[in-house]
């Protein structure tokens, strides 16, 4: 009986923590989508909202770090439940990264919006948008287990990166006679670098959470 107990303490245990991850999601996903409308809006104080609240993030992957060692030395997992705290501690790391590049966003987005002059954005709102989608898309692979999702993310990545080219072939031809013009320019380049390594890290949750569901190791699925 005492055994059975241990088991189900235990299941709750990795489920609390891949709860933890999916919070991290929401989170994280939530700090591209207003990072983003921060810059598109010039809103200086939506950014240095974001700005704080990336502190949040930052706990939280501390949590979930902690979690998975506490769960390893208590239990010693093996097979699936290692994975399980494994893909945990893996997928938080990328999050955390997704979360610091949604604020270098909001950091860029409030030195623009400082400048009080339009800002031609280009290709960023779509890049924004793939990056996201991405995201969500990765999250929800990882929420549902569902590894013909994990796979499509995995392919998505050539339109991002795509998009990217274009945008770096777009924003590299600054106006040389228009000074600020030609520094909002370099800024959304450092913005369209953000937002191609946020689909890079959406794409390694997807890798991940193939190798939760098969024990295999995926690089960039095609």
């Amino acid at each position: 009986m005492e055994n059975k107990s241990t088991r189900q303490e235990y299941i709750h245990d990795l489920a609390e923590l891949q709860n933890k991850v999916i919070q991290m999601g929401e989170l994280v996903t939530t700090a591209i989508e207003r990072a983003t409308h921060s810059l598109i809006t010039q809103d200086r104080d939506l950014a240095r909202q974001i700005m704080k609240e990336d502190d949040d993030i930052d706990d939280l992957t501390i949590e979930i770090e902690d979690f998975s060692l506490l769960l390893i030395a208590k239990q010693q997992p093996i097979a699936h439940d290692l994975r399980v705290i494994a893909t945990s501690f893996k997928i938080a790391s990328d999050l955390e990264r997704i979360g610091d590049h949604a604020f270098d966003i909001a950091k860029t987005a409030k030195a623009l919006a400082a400048e009080k002059q339009p800002v031609e954005l280009l290709y960023t709102p779509q890049l924004a948008e793939t990056a996201l989608v991405m995201v969500k898309q990765a999250m929800k692979a990882y929420r549902e287990a569902d590894i013909v999702l994990a796979e499509a993310v995995c392919r998505q990545d050539d339109e991002l990166d795509e998009l990217f080219a274009r945008s770096f072939t777009e924003l590299s031809g600054a106006a040389v006679n228009d000074i600020v013009k030609a520094r909002q320019q370099a800024q959304l380049l450092f913005v369209a670098r953000y937002l191609e390594r946020i689909g890079d890290h959406a794409t390694n949750i997807a890798e991940w959470v193939v190798y939760l569901e098969t024990a295999e190791r995926v690089r960039k699925l095609r």
